[in-house]
C-alpha cells in the first residue's frame, strides 16, 4: 500500500443525523488511528503554537465557555473541554451568520492498547436542503480529511502548508479520492448511486478545478 492508499483507507466515514440547537442536522463522522501517545495528540489538536503548524492560527480566550477564532476560517464557543478526551466547539462560518448557520464540532480521543490513539471527530450542521442535493457530504467531509492528513502529517515530525500542498498533483489526487470516499459512505447510507454520482462530480470540480 502506498502513501496515499494510506492516508485515504486510513479514516473511515460515516454519516448520520441528529438533533442541535440550530435545529436537525447532518452529521459527517471520522474516525482515524495516530500512532503517537493521547496526550500528545490532545497538545497538537489544542496548543495554539502548535496548531498553527498544521492546521490554522487560533486566538481568542481559549479555556471553557471562551470563544475561539480560526484564521481565515470559523470562529465560536468552547462548549466542552475535558483533557485529553473531548473537545466540543460550536463552529460557525462567516461574520453575519443566523442561528442555523452555528454548527457543532466534537473531537473525541481514545488511548489504543498499542499505544496510540483514536481520534473521532463529528461535524453536525443544518444544511440547506439544495445545497446538500448539490454536494452531499463531501463539501464539508473533504476538509476534514485534508486536516486530519495535516495532523498525521505534523505527529510524524513533518510540516503541512495547505496552502501550499494545494498546488501538488498528490493534493489532486488525494483530494479526487476524499471526494469518492464521501460518495461510497454516503451509498453505503442509503442514497441513490446516481444522484451520489452527482454529488461527487460537483464536489470533487469545487475543490479541484479543471
Amino acid at each position: 500500500m502506498n502513501d496515499m492508499d494510506h492516508q485515504i483507507d486510513a479514516v473511515h466515514r460515516e454519516l448520520g443525523e441528529k438533533a442541535i440547537p440550530a435545529g436537525e442536522a447532518k452529521v459527517v463522522r471520522l474516525r482515524r488511528g495516530y500512532d503517537a501517545p493521547v496526550e500528545d495528540v490532545w497538545d497538537a489538536c489544542t496548543d495554539p503554537e502548535r496548531l498553527r503548524r498544521w492546521f490554522l492560527p487560533v486566538t481568542g480566550d481559549l479555556r471553557l465557555g471562551g470563544r475561539y477564532r480560526l484564521e481565515g476560517n470559523a470562529h465560536g464557543e468552547i462548549l466542552r473541554c475535558e483533557p485529553p478526551r473531548l473537545l466540543k466547539v460550536t463552529w460557525i462560518m462567516g461574520e453575519n451568520a443566523g442561528d442555523k448557520d452555528v454548527s457543532e464540532v466534537e473531537v473525541r480521543l481514545s488511548a489504543q492498547a498499542d499505544g496510540g490513539t483514536l481520534l473521532e471527530l463529528e461535524h453536525a450542521a443544518v444544511v440547506d436542503p439544495g445545497f446538500w442535493d448539490q454536494f452531499g457530504p463531501g463539501a464539508v467531509g473533504v476538509g476534514w480529511d485534508t486536516t486530519l492528513l495535516g495532523l498525521d502529517v505534523h505527529l510524524r515530525g513533518g510540516a503541512f502548508d495547505e496552502a501550499a500542498w494545494q498546488q501538488t498533483p498528490e493534493a489532486k489526487e488525494f483530494l479526487t479520492r476524499s471526494s469518492q470516499a464521501w460518495g461510497a459512505a454516503h451509498t453505503a447510507a442509503g442514497a441513490s448511486p446516481a444522484e451520489v454520482a452527482a454529488m461527487v462530480e460537483n464536489t470533487t470540480n469545487f475543490f479541484v478545478p479543471r
